[in-house]
């Protein structure tokens, strides 16, 4: 067991060419993934058809079925409750199904299911990623324990990679419960103690980290990974099916990306990653964006670029939704909160638009005119902060839709925090002076509150 340990915990990325040996075609994969999300696909298209009703009322904010939705749905599709239920949760967590305040609507991959296998298997790894999710942990073990369980499971499953065939659940156990002593050593906490202390019978129901048994998370963690069909389970070992391979394949190959990071900023924050890439063009900087986001987990990734977005550098907001467009899909719900705010309306209804699957060179049209100044402005203070003098006298002459005062008044009137500057920017940069001239008395009214 020491030497497959070993084995799991050196092993160093590298790039990996082809998955394992034995692994299914894409094709034959993505059958796979639709026969294990079959239940989930039929309750979101009857979702489509059935719960716009006539009051507008859908499922609660939550996303779970109403009572009365699921008595439907069960008589309809000739599912149990229970099956109702998981195929619903399944279908949300897939991307088939998304929640929009109180209503449901079908995903963009619901709408690709039956002509594109990379969007099924991108659908399915989505729920590969939320398998505690699926499988909900036991009530009365700590939430503490339970995190660093699902942190070490990467560690059990990279076994089960390298192994090619099922693993007895003793060797499993015992390199989780290293995986997790060495996850708290890194955080400088106690170690962990793998025997039980006995608990006194007036003690409570939840039980102290230390003394919560490894085994029961152990054997939740492998239920829940074979909910979603990536292991297989035996009386006393777990083996990964061909779906399973392939997710793990999939992860390990991503490690090997982010650590060839082109420009090496795999390791900075998202601001600091998003400034390097500021020099380069659009491939080199969606394969940073990549690889950064490879090595880390989706949701974090995305909260912190929005974060970065949210900054006085108007580069960066424009650079964070472009490395949020790499992200896709799992980006959405956190996406559609930020239009709410005004400085990333603009950039979050673009991105939503593209995402939703408009042009995008007409993307541009859901944006009111107002939005479409107030972006114009920002963007022109990314130029003026780190462009060239000749690219922000450009991008003056592509806003002239009719007249030049009526653009300036436009960006009077949006009340962009950065309208000052930019205009003497503008005004410096340049060549034709007498519009120059316009633009610095702009700049001049806006400065005094005049007209």
């Amino acid at each position: 067991m020491a030497t497959a340990r070993k084995a799991v915990t050196d092993r160093r990325p590298r790039p990996a060419s082809r998955p394992p040996e034995g692994t299914p075609a894409a094709p034959e994969l993505a059958d796979r993934a639709r026969a294990s999300l079959s239940d989930a696909v039929r309750l979101a298209r009857w979702a489509e058809r059935n719960l716009q009703d006539a009051d507008g009322s859908g499922p609660a904010p939550a996303g779970a079925l109403a009572a009365r939705d699921v008595e439907r749905a069960s008589a309809d599709l000739r599912l149990t409750h229970g099956q109702v239920r998981a195929g619903w949760d399944r279908a949300r967590l897939a991307g088939l199904v998304e929640m929009h305040g109180g209503s449901a609507r079908p995903g963009w991959r619901l709408r690709a299911w039956d002509r594109d296998d990379a969007a099924v298997l991108r659908g399915w790894v989505a729920l590969f990623d939320a398998w505690s999710l699926v499988h909900p942990a036991p009530a009365d073990i700590v939430p503490e324990l339970v995190a660093e369980v699902v942190e070490a499971m990467p560690q059990v499953l990279s076994l089960l990679q390298l192994s090619a065939g099922p693993v007895g659940v003793p060797a499993l156990l015992d390199l989780l419960g290293q995986r997790v002593a060495e996850l708290r050593e890194e955080r400088c906490e106690i170690p962990y103690d793998p025997e039980p202390a006995a608990v006194p019978q007036s003690a409570p129901v939840v039980q102290d980290r230390r003394t919560a048994p490894l085994a029961r998370l152990l054997r939740w963690a492998l239920g829940g990974l074979a909910a979603v069909d990536a292991v297989t389970l035996g009386p006393a070992e777990a083996g990964l099916t061909p779906l399973g391979s392939w997710a793990v394949w999939v992860k390990l190959e991503q490690i090997c990306v982010a650590a060839q990071s082109p420009a090496g900023n795999i390791e900075q924050s998202a601001a600091a990653m998003l400034h390097g890439c500021a020099r380069l063009t659009p491939g080199p900087a969606r394969a940073e964006y990549r690889a950064w986001l490879a090595a880390r987990p989706v949701g974090h990734a995305v909260s912190e670029l929005l974060q970065a977005a949210r900054g006085e550098d108007a580069l960066l907001r424009g650079l964070a939704f472009e490395a949020l467009r790499v992200v896709g899909a799992p980006a959405e719900p956190e996406v559609r909160a930020a239009s709410r705010e005004p400085a990333l309306r603009p950039y979050a209804l673009l991105w939503l638009a593209e995402h939703d699957g408009e042009d995008p060179e007409e993307a541009h049209e859901v944006l009111t005119p107002e939005e479409q100044t107030w972006l114009w402005v920002d963007t022109a203070a990314a130029i003026a902060d780190h462009g060239e003098a000749d690219l922000l006298a450009r991008h003056l002459d592509s806003a002239v839709r009719t007249t030049v005062p009526r653009l300036l008044d436009e960006v009077r009137a949006v009340g962009h925090p950065r309208t000052v500057q930019v205009l003497v920017a503008l005004a410096a940069a340049h060549p034709d002076p007498s519009l120059a001239k316009a633009v610095r008395r702009a700049a001049f009214q806006v400065h005094t509150g005049g007209v």
